[in-house]
């Protein structure tokens, strides 16, 4: 049997925890730049707020309802993220880190194959009671004996709160019938627009019920191949989607931003890809790895001075290293000279990035026979660099080439404060 929790408006619970005032009141959290509304709570659904809407054409109906508005403020929600998923590990008495596989910021999968089916009910009670006592997140609990069957239990949970208490376990054949006909297949994990309009206007299928009992070879044919048999025999409680290893390493690593506002200049452009190769190094020395190849890309929209129309464009260089490394310094220095060869004066720049492939663990790395060999690749000044930024943050020690006032980040206008990463933005608590 499997279970997943899922974080109910995560974004939104998120800054509830530090603001009780907005219990039961409607809150959004924005995107990027704060572009669209990308996280809303129950009351901000009711009140007709599209996810993705953006900002700019739901003004006047947030203002109307006095609805809370936030920036993304990733510091808090990834913190805390990462204690909703302690708390899992720590009920799951998950002492490897294999019971309990992290599928995103707000989502976790749980094997509970040690568990009896009796004990189930009283195990996902716990768990939503014990998460929210210890981290004020609340949570829903969808258990089946598949992942697919266990995704249709939990975004049931949260369908009619009143009635299940963000809990639902199929157990039984009955469960799994009547939990799959009122699950339409545009709602199944891994069944996108595409498919689930081919479904219902080329098959006449509808439900979930309904495509479970599809024979196999249509599946092959007309679902994607082995994808569609793996998603029939799940939806028959088939599991086939295993429990992916939480410390499997990445075969490429990238850090991308959207601007704050349009860049036009070079150095500006230069300190933004240097900011991102840093960013993209510290991923890859957690890993233990080191990079081959680096490729830089940015993406325009229009010229300076233009009338605004939306037409992005995509623009890359690739370099590949003759020897691996992590040095922050050595892929600033391949990097820069790839923007400045992609760079048009005159140009709207809106998004840049970096991203580093060919990994290879940096215990093993393959000499250079016509370079002089770097001892350790400055292992000593790189882990010394991330244990202060981790420490400090706010890139406290950089690259000069990094910047120094960085006016391209992105907007937060609307931000949070970091709470629990940041001692001058803690939290206080005043007695009465």
């Amino acid at each position: 049997m499997f279970a997943i929790i899922d974080c109910n408006s995560f974004y939104c619970s998120c800054e509830r925890l530090f603001r009780p005032n907005l219990s039961n009141k409607p809150v959004v959290v924005l995107s990027n730049n704060d572009g669209c509304i990308i996280s809303r709570s129950d009351e901000a659904k009711s009140l007709g707020i599209d996810m993705g809407a953006p900002l700019f054409e739901s003004r006047q109906l947030l203002k109307k309802h006095d609805v809370a508005v936030f920036s993304s403020n990733y510091h808090l929600y990834g913190d805390l993220s990462m204690r909703v998923m302690d708390t899992l590990r720590f009920l799951s008495d998950d002492a490897t880190y294999r019971c309990v596989e992290v599928y995103s910021v707000d989502e976790a999968f749980i094997n509970l194959d040690h568990l009896p089916l009796n004990a189930l009910e009283d195990f996902a009670v716990r768990l939503r009671d014990v998460v929210f006592q210890w981290t004020g997140i609340p949570v829903s609990v969808g258990i089946a004996s598949s992942k697919v069957l266990s995704k249709v239990a939990n975004r049931l949970s949260k369908k009619n709160k009143k009635k299940t208490g963000c809990i639902m376990v199929l157990d039984d054949a009955d469960k799994v019938q009547a939990a799959l006909e009122m699950t339409d297949v545009s709602d199944l994990w891994g069944i996108g627009r595409r498919y689930a309009r081919k479904l219902k206007e080329e098959y006449g299928i509808n439900t979930a019920w309904q495509l479970k009992h599809m024979p196999m070879e249509w599946a092959r044919k007309n679902l994607g191949g082995v994808v569609g048999v793996r998603m029939i025999r799940e939806l028959n409680g088939e599991p086939c989607i295993r429990m992916k290893d939480p410390l499997e390493k990445k075969k490429m690593i990238a850090t991308t931003r959207m601007f704050g506002k349009p860049v036009f200049d070079l150095p500006s452009l230069k300190e933004a890809v240097a900011t991102f190769a840093a960013r993209a190094a510290e991923k890859l020395r957690r890993q233990y790895g080191a990079a081959t190849g680096i490729d830089v890309f940015v993406v325009t929209n229009g010229i300076e001075g233009a009338s605004y129309e939306y037409n992005p464009q995509h623009h890359h260089r690739y370099f590949t290293m003759t020897r691996s490394t992590s040095d922050t310094g050595e892929l600033i220095r391949i990097a820069l000279p790839l923007v400045e060869s992609l760079y048009r004066n005159g140009t709207k720049y809106v998004k840049a990035g970096v991203m580093l492939t060919g990994i290879v663990p940096d215990d093993a790395l393959q000499g250079d026979l016509f370079s002089v060999a770097v001892k350790n690749q400055n292992r000593a000044l790189m882990q010394a660099m991330d244990n202060i930024n981790f420490s400090m943050r706010d890139d406290m020690v950089k690259y000069v080439s990094s910047g120094l006032t960085r006016n391209w980040k992105m907007r937060q206008e609307m931000r949070s404060k970091r709470f629990t990463t940041r001692w001058l933005e803690v939290y206080v608590v005043r007695a009465g």
